[in-house]
This record gives structure tokens, C-alpha cells and sequence, in this order.
């Protein structure tokens, strides 16, 4: 199978080492049926290749399905998986298949499998170890034949210490691993990459296409791209239409990169970046969440402790109860020691700013207040798409849906 060839029908751009490892390694494994784990960084790609695989494979005639997980509520992934039995649950009016039974003798795609919840794991790694697997509602054990292609953009190590995703099943999926590189990492496909979207949008909508200048290509390629092929996608087709002069500087060009150095936002200091796009009013409600979450987890500790529990693995950073947690301008947000009698959370939510020692902005409203809300602009900011709303937030997208059904807000 020429390298070429694989490129051109599959839509890669780029000659970067790595990526041409990566579509190598998923061309050799496509005729065996091991089960391959897809790693790398959100907006790198990462769907194509199990359309390879799929597509050299012995199955490439038979069904092929690609699931997001992440997308899925918690509450019905395992039906959406292994289908589910009449009654087994309110609104299961009848029978329904699985996608383990419907793609049988094809191909699986699992995409984000690291946000799959723990039960849904023990069933997963039972149907990878003998193609076994049960409705819900059911008692009958079911066979299938699929070859499963899992992706994810999380640290599934860090995940098993964490104790959120099972070691076992790792092993499992990680029979054979393919990474693919992040944009920041093939700088020379960058400009490439820039050229094949601008020729294809300027096509689709029959306007001129554009050129950078030597300056503005430098600029492209020192980018460090968060959102990898996507965000530069995105940036390049905003050009497209908003530029009238067909020769773009790099001072053009970098009206269209958001960048960090010259935000005045807050940066939390142990995720600087994660806070892009945000308002500052947000930004605060996000570390005040943070905060209350390091609060019930040591109140969970406590408890345990308190009632003759043992506790493994507690490890907590010590820092300063002043120390700043982040900046706004010269408005610091800090810890404050308070008296042992009064409310935790309420020990964590002082703003103090240093002309003005006594202001308190948010100490008076609720944290589940300000969550909402958090909420609630995201999913405006996005036209209410819950993944682009969840991944601002910092959290997953079924987490995200929890939340909206617990606040009972209205998309």
C-alpha cells in the first residue's frame, strides 16, 4: 500500500515523520483484528485512522460505526453499546440492539473512551476478551464479532492512578498504540495545511484565494496551536471572508490568533492557558469551583478518618491560606484564614483586591449560583453545542449534561 496513495485518499496533508509512522503503523495492523488505541490531542485527526484500518482490514465490507462516548449520557451508554432488553427500563418499549450486535463482522470506533464510566468498562473488557456481552435488563449471554478502535485525548495513566478508568482494560486497548503528533509538532505541514483549506474554501465559495508573506508564514508556523487542525481550519476560513486584500502580513494575520501574553484575564496557576476566551467574571467563578471541590474532598477524607476508615494515597499541596490563586489586574483572589467556627466555603470565596482591602464582591452569592450561570453563558457563547460548552468549562461532556439536567436549564 503506497503512502501516497493512503494520503490522498483519506484527505492528510503533511509529510511529518510521525504522521507518516502513525498512518504506517495503522496500514500494517489494519489486516490483523488486534484492537488499537488512538492517542493524541483534541483537533489532531484522530477519527481518520480507524477509517484506515477499517478500510485495509478484511472487514472493509462489513459495518462500520464510529461513537462518540463522551457524548453519550451516562444513564444510556450501555444501552446505546449492548442494547437493552423490553422493560428493563422506563421508556424501553421493546427491544433494541447494541452497537456491539449491529456492527458485527465490522468495525467499532470508540472514540473519547476514557470518559466512559467504570460499569460501562467491566462490560467493554468483557466483550474484548471473548466477544461476550449482555443486554441491559437481559440474562442471556450474547456473541459478536467486531474489532474495536478506541481514541482518546486524556492521560489514561494518570486516569488509572486517579482510580477513573480500569488498568486492566488499558492493557486491554493498548494492544497496539498509535499517537498522532500535535500541529505545533509538524511545523513544516503547517503552511501546507493552511494552503489546502484556503484552496478548498476559496473553491467551494468561488472567491480569490490568498497568499501570506514570508513574515506572516513564520508567524503561522510559531503558533502553538491548542486546537490543533481544526483551530487552524477555523482561522483560515475567518480570513477568507473577512480580509478583502488577497496578500496577508504577519500583522494581519495575528489579529486572528488570540494571544496569551496580551490577555489581562486571570491565569490559574496550575492551568495557565485553560482560562482563553473567558470573561473575567467567569474566570473567577471558576476558581471558586475549584476551591469548593478541594473542600468536599477533604471533607470526604475527614469523614472517612472520623469514622475509622483507612485512607491510601492522601496527598494534599501545601500552600499558603494567602497565597494568590489568581490575578486580575491588580484584584487578587487569595485564600483567607477565617476563624475555625465559620463556614469553610465561605473561607475560600474572599476577593481581596490591594487598594481597597475590605471590597467583597462574590462572598455573598452561592457557588451553585455562579455555576449555573457559568453554565448558562457557555452554552450561549456556543449556540447551546454542549461539547465546545464543556470543553471551556474544563469539564466532560457528560458531566455538562448532568449539570444542565440538575439546574433544570433550558436549552
Amino acid at each position: 500500500m503506497d503512502l501516497q496513495t493512503i494520503k490522498r485518499t483519506f484527505g492528510i496533508i503533511g509529510n511529518d515523520p510521525q504522521l507518516e509512522r502513525a498512518i504506517e503503523v495503522a496500514t500494517k495492523v489494519a489486516s490483523t483484528d488486534l484492537t488499537v488505541l488512538i492517542t493524541g490531542e483534541s483537533g489532531t485527526g484522530k477519527d481518520v485512522f480507524p477509517r484506515i484500518i477499517h478500510q485495509y482490514s478484511n472487514r472493509k465490507h462489513g459495518p462500520y460505526f464510529a461513537i462518540n462516548c463522551g457524548a453519550i449520557p451516562e444513564g444510556t451508554i450501555d444501552s446505546e453499546l449492548f442494547g437493552h432488553e423490553k422493560g428493563s427500563f422506563t421508556g424501553a418499549i421493546a427491544d433494541r440492539k447494541g452497537y456491539f450486535e449491529t456492527a458485527d463482522k465490522g468495525t467499532l470506533f470508540l472514540d473519547e473512551v476514557g470518559e466512559l464510566p467504570l460499569s460501562t468498562q467491566a462490560r467493554l473488557l468483557r466483550v474484548l476478551e471473548n466477544g461476550e456481552f449482555i443486554k441491559v435488563g437481559g440474562s442471556k449471554v450474547m456473541k459478536t464479532d467486531v474489532r474495536v478502535v478506541a481514541a482518546t485525548n486524556l492521560n489514561l495513566s494518570e486516569a488509572i492512578q486517579k482510580g477513573k478508568f480500569r488498568e486492566d482494560l488499558y492493557y486491554r486497548l493498548n494492544t497496539i498504540p498509535i499517537h498522532i503528533p500535535a500541529l505545533r509538532e509538524r511545523k513544516e505541514d503547517i503552511h501546507l495545511l493552511f494552503r489546502k483549506f484556503v484552496s478548498d474554501f476559496a473553491e467551494h465559495n468561488r472567491i480569490p484565494t490568498l497568499n501570506l508573506t514570508p513574515d506572516a508564514v513564520k508567524v503561522l508556523e510559531n503558533y502553538r496551536w491548542e486546537g490543533n487542525i481544526r483551530q487552524l481550519k477555523n482561522v483560515t476560513e475567518q480570513i477568507c471572508i473577512m480580509e478583502t486584500q488577497r496578500t496577508i502580513d504577519a500583522s494581519t494575520l495575528e489579529r486572528y490568533l488570540p494571544v496569551n501574553k496580551n490577555l489581562n484575564l486571570p491565569v490559574l496557576l496550575h492551568q495557565a492557558g485553560e482560562t482563553e476566551g473567558m470573561s473575567e467574571r467567569d474566570i473567577l467563578y471558576k476558581v471558586l469551583f475549584e476551591m469548593k471541590q478541594d473542600i468536599n474532598d477533604l471533607r470526604s477524607v475527614v469523614s472517612k478518618l472520623s469514622n475509622g476508615q483507612h485512607v491510601e494515597h492522601v496527598s494534599f499541596v501545601q500552600t499558603p491560606l494567602d497565597a494568590p490563586v489568581a490575578h486580575i489586574g491588580n484584584t487578587v483572589v487569595t485564600r483567607v484564614n477565617k476563624d475555625n467556627n465559620e463556614d469553610d466555603e465561605q473561607a475560600f470565596e474572599e476577593v481581596i483586591t490591594p487598594e481597597e482591602p475590605q471590597q467583597k464582591e462574590l462572598g455573598t452569592l452561592s457557588l451553585e449560583h455562579h455555576e449555573k450561570e457559568m453554565i448558562i453563558r457557555a452554552l450561549e457563547r456556543f449556540n447551546g453545542k454542549r461539547k465546545d460548552a464543556a470543553a471551556e468549562l474544563g469539564i466532560s461532556e457528560r458531566t455538562l449534561y448532568r449539570k444542565i439536567k440538575e439546574y433544570d436549564i433550558k436549552l
